[in-house]
């Protein structure tokens, strides 16, 4: 193939794939999440000591939520006494470990990528969680209520109800991010069919020892969504660059981007909020430098 016909197949393949794995892992998690109100998901949150902690990131991971709706779901638990040390662990967990994150890397990077990164991630939530409440971090958070961000609720009685109100809310879902998909994709098509590939090995490789900080630095303030950063990750490490450095990007942009840290201050005040940056970066270091080893 020439390089115009290998950025065109490439950008059908992966939209297509990509596409149809959103919508249908959304589904599926909506599908579930439609039998668990939100009253239980506090209930099982209010455990202290570490269960709680592994409990927060657990739903976290389940829960494939933007900061639009992390933000007053994490401010509902704290009005309701939820322990500290979980929600920070909910809060770690929901961007950069749930359901479509990780089902895209299993497609694109294979069985044994997602479940280092999902192993990786889980542990650092559940870590990072308890740490930040045994180092009296929950002094941290503001006294007030944010309004909206999350949907309200639908009372659904049968299966196909609850089944066509978790395809609709995918196709929503869908519709939010198709424009990041698109961009990602494409740039990863340009990627793939036309850089050169001595280029990025040179730069971005895992023969070099700063790549994986740097990508983490970069990823934090850019915003890119998993949903962006994945396809361009891929078409990256197919032209050389580390593993490593590519989940340490995803794991910053999709950790604590610019939006997010805004919505966070709002609830909690500066020295938790560098705290969390500084968990996203340690986090996204951690398992770039891991994956590099592996």
């Amino acid at each position: 193939m020439n390089s115009l016909e290998t950025s065109l197949y490439f950008f059908a393949f992966i939209m297509v794939e990509l596409s149809l794995l959103f919508i249908g892992i959304s589904t599926l998690v909506g599908l579930g999440l439609a039998y668990i109100s939100d009253e239980k998901l506090k209930r099982w949150l209010s455990h202290k000591g570490l269960l709680g902690n592994i409990l927060g990131a657990l739903i976290g991971a389940l829960t494939p939520f933007c900061a639009c709706s992390t933000i007053p779901l994490t401010v509902g638990m704290l009005k309701a006494k939820v322990p500290f040390g979980p929600v920070m662990s909910f809060v770690v967990a929901s961007p950069i470990l749930n359901p479509i994150v990780l089902s895209m890397l299993i497609a694109l990077l294979g069985i044994k990528a997602g479940v280092i990164y999902a192993a990786v991630t889980f542990i650092a939530a559940v870590g990072f969680g308890s740490i930040l409440e045994k180092l009296g971090f929950s002094k941290q958070v503001k006294n007030v209520i944010v309004h909206g961000g999350s949907e309200e609720s639908v009372d659904l009685h049968t299966f196909s109800d609850k089944l066509k109100n978790a395809l609709k809310s995918a196709f929503n879902d869908f519709r939010a991010v198709f424009l990041y998909l698109l961009v990602g994709v494409a740039i990863g098509a340009v990627i793939k069919g036309f850089m050169p590939e001595n280029l990025i090995a040179k730069v971005a490789g895992p023969q070099n020892p700063l790549a994986v900080p740097v990508a983490a630095v970069i990823g934090i303030p850019l915003y890119i969504r998993a949903s962006t950063a994945i396809p361009i990750g891929l078409a990256l490490i197919q032209k050389g660059m580390g593993v490593g450095a590519v989940i340490a990007l995803i794991i910053g942009g999709a950790g604590m981007a610019i939006p997010e840290m805004s919505l966070l201050a709002g609830i909690f005040r500066p020295r938790l909020v560098v705290a969390l940056v500084a968990v996203v970066f340690i986090t996204a270091v951690t398992a770039g430098l891991i994956f590099n080893l592996g």
